[in-house]
């Protein structure tokens, strides 16, 4: 039986009812809207949303959305009525309305049935949009103990930070507001090289570049590097931003609760 390779897509919601939600899926089809029939389920009293907005749709290895909603749906900005995606697009269903960013990944070692089309011939593959990455040269220092090792690895790392995903396949990714960093980052705390995220051990570890141990795991700083454990927060300074590590390579943008407001309402 002709197989095609396991892709799986990711809908991490960044803005809506659902913000900070990310779902997986493998299925075929993958339908949004108020119906309870719906994978992606929005609230019955959301009716920007209508109750079969859209819908994305596999074909060969690339994935198609297909508009079928009063509102309109957006990607990237523009209204589409179908259009083929790519990751790290982002979608937004009725103007003003949720904002998703849409993820592929390809899962290793696996396979499915390969899709048909309506006449019943297998459809046609397609190559996959895959993310161009800046070669990027490791730094040397600051120097590890010499138990960990920063060196080369094809594991995954996605990192959602404002409305956009940045995905990369290869570790280490180097963080900073340099251009030439990996992932550059605008932000008022990060500095030229601020930090990179590398593997080792069966592990994800962060690298405090900064030479001014600015970056803190669950409120704490780290010493040089440490260990993302699922679930914990990884602050890139004492003013943010902060990124709550979902486990798998994944970092998604956390607002931690301001409780200074409420407690000068108290004071």
């Amino acid at each position: 039986m002709t197989t095609i390779p396991t892709i799986v897509v990711q809908l991490v919601h960044i803005d809506g009812p659902l913000k900070g939600e990310i779902q997986e899926f493998l299925d075929p089809e993958i339908s949004m809207g108020r119906l309870s029939t719906c994978q992606v389920q929005f609230p019955k009293d959301f009716t920007m949303i209508s109750r079969n907005h859209a819908r994305i749709v596999r074909e060969g290895n690339r994935f198609k959305l297909v508009d079928q909603s009063a509102n309109g749906t957006f990607v990237n900005g523009k209204r589409v009525t179908e259009a083929y995606l790519k990751s790290g697009d982002v979608l937004i269903l009725a103007e003003g309305g949720p904002k998703v960013s849409f993820l592929t990944r390809v899962e290793e070692g696996r396979a499915q049935p390969q899709a048909v089309t309506p006449s019943g011939a297998p459809a046609e593959p397609q190559i996959a949009p895959t993310p161009q990455q800046p070669a990027q040269q490791i730094q040397p220092e600051p120097a590890t103990p010499a138990h960990v090792s920063i060196q080369k690895v094809q594991v995954p790392l996605v990192v959602q930070y404002g409305p956009t995903l940045h995905s990369f396949k290869e570790l280490p990714v180097t963080i900073g507001k340099n251009p030439g960093c990996d992932l550059s980052l605008e932000h008022p705390q990060i500095l030229d090289k601020h930090a990179r995220i590398f593997f080792d051990q069966g592990q994800y570890w962060v690298n405090d570049m900064t030479g001014r141990n600015l970056i803190l795991i669950d409120g704490q700083q780290i010493n040089v590097q440490a260990v993302l454990h699922p679930n914990s927060t990884l602050s890139l300074s004492p003013k943010g931003p902060t990124f709550r590590f979902l486990g798998g390579g994944r970092l998604a943008e956390f607002e931690e609760p301001d409780t200074q407001g409420t407690e000068g309402e108290r004071s």
